[in-house]
């Protein structure tokens, strides 16, 4: 069993979420590599979107639990978030959830079972926000239990709550590896498929392990794997380009945010596994020093590390 991780990669993951959700924001606006860097280059403050925001509302209800997974505790993080902050671009579904799950009284996965004409949200938001989780409970048998609970507030689809899961271990192996030798490739692949459990995100994480074999350039990559909001067409790819450049944030995060689609939900998501892998030195510091709440981001780290070993 995998030893405990350093501060270095909690703080790798919540900040590379971060700078990687905003820089992809910017990346729809400034699409070339050229382009995105000059502009970095002018020092403006970097703002994040809801992708950062959930993930800080789900490693604040971590935290402030003691390691517990409560899920009421999870979606009243959330909520609380998005009534301080309802300019972050969050998807309609979200505050649908919150609304629903007040007015009536009602667990959040029964509002959130609702939507999408009952069949429940198979978005990447669950994905995206699960990295807290992943690394601090990566040694538990309960991982996946756990993660299907964090999902469940918002996401109740087979695929939305298996995406969840499946980027809760990538993101938990991400952090337990040691960068600077050769990348384990064929580990974290198996290790990745093996986990899966719906036919949609094996598919398309059998095509990633494809597409790495056959060294397959970003663009490729991404036409052969769709770059929707969905899980099973947003994860694979931010895998791929966090695969595809183990050894580079900065060029992980190009790989993930300038070949189309929804590009912060991309960059955050890359760039989380690239942080927790890399460590918090490995993103640029003009990035991570001009990302906004840095302070709160460096917090939620400490308070997550504290309780490496504590929870089941």
């Amino acid at each position: 069993m995998p030893g405990p991780v350093d501060l270095g990669k909690f703080r790798g993951a919540m900040i590379g979420c971060a700078v990687g959700d905003a820089i992809g924001e910017l990346a729809g606006v400034h699409n070339t590599k050229r382009a995105l860097e000059d502009f970095l280059a002018e020092g403006d403050t970097l703002r994040y979107t809801d992708d950062t925001a959930m993930t800080i509302g789900l490693a604040e209800a971590i935290t402030s639990s003691g390691g517990k997974i409560i899920e009421k505790e999870i979606g009243e993080s959330f909520r609380r978030n998005y009534g301080r902050e309802p300019w972050r671009e969050y998807s309609a579904s979200t505050p649908a959830v919150f609304a629903a799950a007040k007015r009536k009284d009602i667990p959040y996965p029964e509002a959130a079972a609702k939507l999408h004409n009952g069949q429940g949200s198979f978005g990447n938001g669950a994905a995206i926000r699960i990295a807290p989780l992943g690394i601090l409970f990566r040694n538990s048998p309960h991982l996946r239990d756990h993660a299907d609970t964090s999902a469940r507030v918002t996401h109740t689809h087979p695929v939305g709550i298996d995406g969840a899961a499946i980027m809760a271990w990538a993101a938990g192996k991400a952090a337990s590896l040691t960068p600077g030798g050769k990348f384990p490739y064929g580990e974290f692949c198996v290790g990745i498929v093996n986990f899966a459990r719906t036919r949609e995100m094996r598919q398309k994480l059998a095509l990633v392990v494809e597409l790495l074999a056959s060294n397959a350039e970003p663009r490729e990559a991404a036409f052969q794997l769709r770059l929707s909001q969905t899980v099973e067409e947003s994860l694979p790819f931010s895998l791929f380009c966090f695969l595809k450049y183990p050894q580079s944030f900065k060029d992980c995060l190009f790989c993930a945010v300038l070949n189309g689609g929804d590009t912060d939900s991309l960059g955050s998501m890359a760039c989380t596994l690239s942080g927790a892998f890399l460590g918090h030195e490995a993103i640029p510091k003009d990035w991570r020093t001009r990302i906004e709440n840095i302070d709160k981001l460096e917090d939620l780290a400490k308070r997550l590390s504290a309780l490496e070993g504590k929870v089941e």
